[in-house]
């Protein structure tokens, strides 16, 4: 089980043939997912040591399996008469508080990866997270369907099991890629690296990704993306955002769909907007129907400006880089000159 999140072990796979595990990998550090194949991943190897998704359902296995060995075989015995034997609670607390953090750390290590990437290509990537059922498929056909010919797009889908929603998307005629997380509750900046590399967004694309439905972890594991966008549908609960609020907190952006439905509901509005602001005041919020389009304006523009500041981004790197290769020929040419005289 995960020690950051509480997700069980699982079979991740992302569509296409195997991919190598990073380089440095320490099998006696995953015993489970490298010796048993408890931790496949079609597409992708079991990530290695370093890896933010991956390292910690292997390893937290390992050590829930002899923990509980342990304290039921012999802690269990010494407790009954009155000796301590074994790790104690702050001790195993502090040990699963150090395994989170090394965990996050490599997460944020290949985030910072993919967000290289993303700039030094001008790709504007948006992480969309939410409930399950709130609508994050539909919202992006329709993006899609408004966008195209306007953007280059691609998308990642992910997901625990079956390939419908990528499925949904390429026949948009957008490229998609499935990732099949199995018992994992989140993507990781791993999975998605090495979904970059298979599906290969173009120069200054929108790249959409969509998470697997849930308002937990997903907050914890940046993905190396510009903007997490929480979707929140009418048909769920105005105090989600109490709820669940790191999620809200780490977002930049809420999108409040389903809202052709509002005559049909007593959803509050204003009350929603305002538990969500309550978490986070800087909380930019929308309203749109993913099946009416109504709001839809509002959400494309947005989007017209984050891919406009990723390209001009990449365009000033590149000037600047230009710039300086010419000051340095410049100098070689008066060296040479020089020496010449």
């Amino acid at each position: 089980m995960c020690t950051t999140c509480g997700c069980g072990v699982g079979e991740t796979r992302v569509a296409g043939g195997p991919v190598p595990a990073p380089a440095g990998a320490d099998a006696a550090v995953l015993p489970e997912s490298r010796q048993d194949g408890s931790h496949r991943l079609a597409g992708m190897a079991a990530p290695a040591a370093a890896d933010g998704g991956h390292q910690h359902h292997g390893h937290h296995g390992h050590h829930e399996h002899h923990a509980s060995d342990e304290t039921h075989g012999h802690h269990e015995h010494h407790r009954h008469h009155g000796h301590h034997g074994g790790p104690d609670a702050s001790t195993t607390a502090s040990r699963l508080v150090q395994i989170e953090r090394d965990i996050l750390a490599s997460n944020d290590a290949y985030a910072a990866e993919n967000r290289r990437r993303f700039e030094e290509q001008g790709i504007f990537a948006l992480n969309l997270v939410s409930s399950p059922g709130s609508g994050k498929t539909s919202l992006l056909c329709r993006t899609i369907e408004l966008l195209r010919g306007r953007l280059s797009l691609a998308v990642i889908e992910g997901d625990q099991q079956t390939s419908r929603d990528a499925e949904r998307i390429r026949a948009t005629g957008v490229p998609a890629l499935q990732i099949n997380t199995g018992k994992g509750c989140h993507l990781d900046a791993h999975m998605v690296g090495h979904a970059l590399q298979r599906l290969s967004p173009g120069d200054d694309s929108l790249l959409l990704i969509e998470n697997v439905g849930n308002l937990v972890c997903p907050a914890a594991f940046d993905l190396g993306e510009a903007h997490k966008v929480v979707i929140l549908s009418v048909t769920e609960g105005e105090d989600k955002p109490l709820k669940y609020p790191n999620m809200f907190a780490a977002a930049s952006l809420m999108l409040l769909n389903k809202i052709d439905l509002l005559p049909h509901l007593s959803f509050d509005v204003d009350l929603a907007i305002a538990h969500a602001r309550q978490v986070n005041p800087a909380l930019r919020v929308m309203r749109l129907s993913a099946t009416t389009g109504e709001g839809f304006i509002e959400w494309l523009a947005w989007l017209d400006e984050g891919c406009a500041a990723a390209q001009r981004s990449r365009k000033t790197t590149i000037d600047a880089l230009r710039r300086r290769v010419a000051e340095l020929e410049n100098l070689l040419s008066s060296g040479t000159r020089c020496c010449d005289g």
